[in-house]
């Protein structure tokens, strides 16, 4: 194993501007999308895929201006951001007014599959969100009405298959293909209607979160760790939060002081760490990696992999696995 196929660095992502439907849409035609893990949901074929090992679970991103809108969709599966950085609302409703809630750096949102949601960078600057969606194929995107009459406007035209004609470029629908319906009032009202006060309900403010030092990672001096999303594991210690509801995937935080170590252990799953904060120094397989903020890292199975904080300053890493009950961690 070669430890540069497993880590995709921040500076090395590579975006996709016209990912999905809304991509011209005024408000929502400056992101960027990424699929860092798995294929993820585009619907434009050019969508590059940095790392595309089945993991049980999707790792994405997207990247804002200030301004910048997502349209109103839902998913077939769990959708989860961690805020990166930026101040972002995320919004309810298939018309963008049923609620809004505002969220900061590190705070952790879980949308389930039944609600309608977008979300906007409201900061001053750029903002980024860490994203992770479940299943090896989280399936196509569930599109508000809206969105499909301004596509049009814009030569747009979504296929039944999920992939994307854009007509400005002088594509054409394929023959045989059939163009994706908008979607029906029935299916719109197979979704819930969330409230803003509703919407606490599913989000974590890093305030609040759960840190513990009675797990089995954070045995280890100056180590503290948080349950932030699927039930509680008895076996890794993890008590759940309120994001506890059956995902297909776990999300962890970790938070090593400065001089703190995980010491060599083994895991039954992949896991993909993401920095948040500060740099973290691992080895795995007697290779040694700095992971700096932004970057992603996905451990193979029963690989051995060592944490250390070699730094001056607190490092905070979010860790996602596959399975709603992670075995635990085996020490060597």
């Amino acid at each position: 194993m070669s430890i540069e196929n497993r880590l995709v660095r921040y500076k090395d992502l590579k975006p996709c501007t016209n990912a999905f439907i809304d991509t011209r849409s005024p408000g929502s035609d400056k992101k960027e999308n990424f699929t860092v893990i798995g294929p993820g949901v585009a619907e434009n074929p050019d969508q590059h895929v940095h790392i595309s090992i089945p993991h049980g679970f999707n790792i994405g991103g997207a990247r804002q201006p200030a301004g910048c809108l997502n349209s109103q969709h839902s998913h077939l599966t769990e959708e989860v951001f961690v805020i990166h950085f930026g101040d972002w609302d995320f919004i309810s409703g298939v018309n963008a007014d049923d609620g809004r809630i505002r969220l900061h750096k590190g705070d952790i949102i879980s949308i389930p599959m039944d609600i309608f949601r977008g979300f906007e960078n409201v900061g001053q600057g750029l903002g980024y969100l860490h994203a992770v969606l479940g299943s090896d194929d989280p399936g196509r995107v569930t599109w508000a009405p809206s969105v499909f009459e301004m596509a049009k406007e814009y030569g747009l035209v979504l296929l039944e298959d999920g992939s994307l004609v854009d007509t400005t470029l002088g594509e054409t629908i394929p023959d045989g293909a059939k163009v994706m319906p908008v979607t029906s009032k029935e299916e719109i009202a197979k979704h819930r209607v969330v409230g803003s006060e509703a919407m606490n309900d599913i989000i974590i403010r890093t305030k609040d979160f759960p840190w513990s030092t009675d797990t089995v990672l954070s045995k280890y001096a100056g180590v503290e760790e948080a349950g932030l999303v699927g039930p509680s594991n008895e076996i890794e210690g993890i008590v759940a939060s309120k994001l506890n509801w059956n995902h297909g995937f776990v999300v962890r935080a970790l938070k090593l002081q400065a001089g703190a170590q995980i010491p060599q252990h083994t895991r039954s799953e992949e896991e993909v760490i993401f920095v948040h904060q500060g740099t973290l120094d691992i080895i795995v397989d007697d290779q040694a990696v700095t992971l700096s903020e932004g970057d992603n890292f996905t451990t193979p199975i029963d690989s051995v992999r060592q944490f250390n904080n070699n730094s001056e300053a607190e490092v905070i890493v979010y860790i996602t696995r596959r399975g709603d009950h992670p075995q635990a961690p085996v020490f060597i």
